[in-house]
Order: structure tokens, then C-alpha cells, then sequence
């Protein structure tokens, strides 16, 4: 029986959540100072699915942001911005191991807590490796947002910008 379950990231976690993004996202780099950054700016939006005691075998980074917006790739950010609207769900990430046990689920489910808890309406994300199945199943939908075409481009051809309210 599987031990994993969702908890605090720490500082601790980073290097494990940089190995599991790199399995997780090939296309799709962020260096360590990304995910050091959204630790630092929204503690109570980033979680790491692990074993007691053992290393991440998957993690999600969820902050305020504008609606009908996306963060640049790979890009460190000075504050969140005051003109958040949104809970913006940057990654839900599994090692393959770590799949198929529900763990997807129960970490959009903690996301939609907090969004509720801290006074969010609205999550939103970008889907990217073929997996707008995947947040439908999850309650999201594809919003199309001209505005975002172009930095979607960034993203790759599959991006979509997707919501669901909590």
C-alpha cells in the first residue's frame, strides 16, 4: 500500500521537485530559482506528494495571479501581483511511479481548498503535454483568450488556458 501523500514543500524539497519536473515537463525547463521563487512568495500554494520522511515523488505550485494571464516559463517573479484575480495552478506533477493511485485528484481537490479558504473563486492553468483530457476530467474547461495566444506559442502547440471555479 502506497504511503504517499500530499504535505508542506520545504526548501529542503527542492532539489527532488526539480528532478520530478524534469521527468514531468522535458519541453517545458524551470530552474531550480523558479521553484525556489514560488516557495518564497506563496509557501501555502506549493505541496509535495512523498512518503513519510522520503523524497518528492511528485509536487504542485498553485499563487494569485491575473485572470486571463500566464506566467512567463521559467521566469522569476519580484511579488505576486496585486491585480491577482485567480488561483494560477503553475504545475500538479508526478513521477510515472507515482501515478495511478489518485494522487492527481487529491492534490487538485487540496488546490480548490485553498483557493476556497483564501477567498479564490476561480483556478486556472495552462495544459500542456496533451493533457487538456486530463483537467477536463478534473473540472476544468479551455477558456479561449486571444490576449494569450502568443505566450501559449511559448508554451507549445497543445497549450491551452484552462479554468474551473472551486
Amino acid at each position: 500500500m502506497s504511503r504517499l501523500d500530499w504535505r508542506p514543500m520545504t526548501g529542503d524539497d527542492i532539489d527532488a521537485v526539480v528532478t520530478v519536473a524534469a521527468a514531468a515537463f522535458p519541453d517545458h525547463f524551470e530552474a531550480r530559482g523558479c521553484f525556489e521563487d514560488r516557495l518564497a512568495l506563496n509557501p501555502r500554494g506549493c505541496l509535495v506528494l512523498a512518503e513519510p520522511d522520503g523524497p518528492a515523488q511528485g509536487y504542485l505550485i498553485a499563487y494569485p495571479w491575473p485572470v486571463d494571464s500566464a506566467p512567463p516559463l521559467n521566469g522569476r517573479l519580484a511579488t505576486l501581483p496585486p491585480s491577482a484575480a485567480v488561483l494560477y495552478l503553475h504545475d500538479l506533477a508526478l513521477l510515472p511511479t507515482a501515478r495511478g493511485g489518485g494522487h492527481a485528484r487529491t492534490g487538485v481537490s487540496r488546490v480548490a481548498a485553498l483557493a476556497r479558504a483564501d477567498g479564490w473563486s476561480t483556478i486556472a492553468l495552462v495544459a500542456v503535454n496533451d493533457a487538456v483530457t486530463f483537467w477536463e476530467g478534473q473540472g476544468f474547461v479551455v477558456r479561449d483568450t486571444p490576449a494569450l495566444h502568443d505566450k501559449l506559442a511559448g508554451y507549445g502547440p497543445d497549450a491551452r488556458y484552462m479554468v474551473r471555479g472551486v
